[in-house]
């Protein structure tokens, strides 16, 4: 799908990832571990290696089962990233912890905790990247990246959401042509043809350019949550909290049940989401997922820059669930 831009096309290319090393990712849950509990808390800093596979060393060190290991979020292989695991140990001092270290991880911090982790529970995630032989006018680039900083860019999911065959695997497995067993894998599937709905919805509001504003009807989410509230008109305290970005637009994300919004903005929902193939939408309601929303714009926060020769580092926050490559997307190409 060739995704619509919110400020043309990007102005410069450059190289994302040529190392590790350039696309550096902590995890930020938003509170700290109580230093008591049940449960170790391990702050860990990994390499080459996804979470998942992390989970399943973690757990054969430990000597305890898969389901005793837990994390807040997913982080790619193909970075260097730092997330907290929990493992539900009792008898283990945290200290000895400290000492597990293998070739592409190590653990940085331990520490006990009254919880374990739940996936889903962090607030967001720090970026530094650092984008390689970047081609392109630098005054043009830095003109470019105080747009993104003020007004943001389409919240769309990254194509890691979309791997390289995740969306035809999932029409296949709607369509009964691919038996999928695995519980999780099915999962991945179905959250792909959700992101593909959205990132549609998104696109034809990106291309009427009103991503970034409110429709009457609209569901409009408050900053920094998962709740939202109609908006039937649109009065001058919706456009300064939407300028202020304390609230977004939002779009589907399919399942089964009524949208909220009404309308004008439903009109329009109803009419792009007819677009979609209907194995789409059936493959969500079949699979009982609920109707919700996610915001059509994403604000990073503290975005910055700096230059080394023709290498640009960006460093900026973003909430959980978005994708720091739709913002370097936005700017650089990469090749």
């Amino acid at each position: 799908m060739n995704l619509a831009y919110a400020y043309g096309q990007p102005i410069a290319t450059g190289v994302m990832r040529q190392s590790p090393e350039d696309f550096i990712v902590e995890e930020e849950l938003g509170f700290e571990p109580e230093g008591e509990g049940e449960h170790i808390w391990l702050w860990i800093e990994k390499s080459g290696l996804n979470t998942e596979q992390l989970a399943k060393r973690l757990a054969q060190v430990a000597k305890v089962r898969i389901n005793d290991v837990s994390y807040a979020g997913l982080k790619d292989r193909h970075a260097i990233t730092r997330q907290w695991f929990t493992l539900h140990l009792k008898n283990v001092d945290p200290e000895e912890c400290k000492q597990w270290t293998e070739n592409g991880w190590r653990v940085l911090n331990a520490t006990r905790g009254r919880r374990k982790l739940r996936r889903g529970g962090l607030r967001g995630n720090r970026f530094i990247i650092t984008l390689r032989d970047v081609q392109g006018d630098r005054d043009a680039i830095e003109e470019r990246l105080r747009l993104v900083a003020t007004r943001g860019v389409p919240n769309y999911f990254g194509e890691q959401r979309f791997g390289h065959d995740n969306l035809a695997n999932a029409e296949a497995m709607v369509r009964g042509e691919q038996r999928v067993p695995d519980r999780h894998l099915r999962g991945i599937y179905l959250s792909t043809l959700r992101s593909a709905i959205f990132n549609t919805v998104l696109d034809r509001r990106v291309r009427e350019g009103t991503w970034e504003q409110a429709l009457p009807g609209d569901a409009l989410n408050l900053n920094g949550s998962r709740s939202f509230f109609i908006a039937d008109e649109i009065d001058e305290t919706i456009q300064r909290r939407l300028a202020e970005h304390d609230i977004h637009p939002t779009g589907s994300l399919w399942g089964k049940g009524e949208l909220p919004t009404r309308g004008q903005a439903l009109v329009l929902e109803q009419e792009i989401i007819a677009s979609c193939p209907p194995l789409w939408t059936q493959g969500c309601e079949e699979a009982g997922m609920d109707q919700e929303r996610r915001p059509l714009r994403l604000c990073p926060q503290g975005l910055l820059w700096q230059w080394d020769e023709n290498s640009l580092q960006l460093s900026f926050s973003l909430p959980a669930g978005a994708y720091a490559t739709t913002v370097v997307g936005e700017v650089v190409q990469s090749r």
